[in-house]
């Protein structure tokens, strides 16, 4: 089980992420824009700058959605490798059976 002060910032991560999201893809479409004079372009990346460092994506780890695991995580589930395995043995998961040979 991850520390849940981790789990938390994720959130509160996430949570940014969402909110400058649109003004974040404004900005940059306004910095890339070679149409725009150069004096705009670079007060759009000034304010790029300015924005909060957890608002960017690249900010944000994928956790396992039920222990807040970081490492192995299979994004097509949401959970972690380890967790997977323990519903699995459980009978949990319709159609996953533990192999044997």
């Amino acid at each position: 089980m991850a520390k849940k002060s981790a789990t938390e910032k994720n959130a509160r991560r996430a949570k940014l992420v969402k909110k400058y999201a649109a003004r974040r893809e404004a900005l940059k479409e306004m910095a890339k824009d070679e149409s725009l004079p150069l004096e705009e372009r670079f007060a759009a990346r000034l304010k790029l700058a300015k924005l909060p460092r957890n608002g960017a994506p690249t900010r944000l780890r994928n956790r396992c959605n039920l222990t807040g695991r970081p490492r192995g995580y299979y994004r097509k589930l949401g959970m972690s490798r380890v967790a997977l395995r323990e519903l699995a043995s459980q009978g949990l998961i319709p159609g996953m059976v533990k192999s044997s040979w």
